[in-house]
């Protein structure tokens, strides 16, 4: 990078499980019979995306700690209870059937203020999940899942590192759900 380039940060908004749930995703994870050489997503990552922001200026992270901060959604919980594969990014994924009333406002909220200051993102329809495996050149068998709950009471925003075999992830910024849905 020339000393004209701004630095950039490569971020993200994301739900974080608790260890509890941590734990489960980990076990979910080491239920398939994984081909030599998928990478398992590491513990420390999982996480449920709500919108993946990407490359962008460092100076422009208080603009997206400033939209996190103006979301009023509130807590929620998600089901898991299907592995899923998806050929394009060569993943394995636990998914969520259903989409809980203020997960879908929370994601339309964030996307709507990301689009109000110039970041178009997809997907532009939300799909629960956690990634377990990557670099799946073709459709596993995939055992049944046992059904993981998550109680979502915060979200954050995520900054991507690069490095060895995996991304590493740092919070930026953590913002609580509300309790009860805001009063109109």
């Amino acid at each position: 990078m020339s000393a004209a380039e701004p630095p950039v940060a490569r971020l993200f908004f994301a739900a974080l499980p608790d260890a509890e749930t941590r734990a489960q995703i980990a076990t979910a994870a080491a239920a398939p019979h994984w081909h030599r050489e998928a990478r398992l997503v590491p513990r420390e990552n999982y996480h449920a995306t709500l919108a993946f922001v990407g490359a962008v200026p460092t100076a422009a992270v208080s603009m997206l700690e400033h939209i996190g901060g103006q979301q009023r959604s509130t807590g929620f919980t998600l089901r898991f209870e299907a592995y899923e594969y998806w050929p394009k990014p060569e993943v394995v994924v636990m998914a969520a059937r259903l989409i809980p009333p203020p997960l879908e406002q929370l994601w339309q909220g964030l996307h709507v203020k990301l689009a109000e200051h110039g970041w178009a993102l997809a997907p532009k329809r939300l799909r629960p999940h956690v990634t377990l495996a990557k670099k799946i050149p073709q459709a596993p068998v995939l055992p049944t899942m046992s059904t993981v709950e998550w109680t979502v009471s915060e979200f954050s925003l995520m900054r991507s590192e690069p490095g060895g075999a995996h991304a590493a992830y740092t919070v930026v910024a953590t913002w609580p759900l509300l309790d009860e849905a805001p009063r109109t």
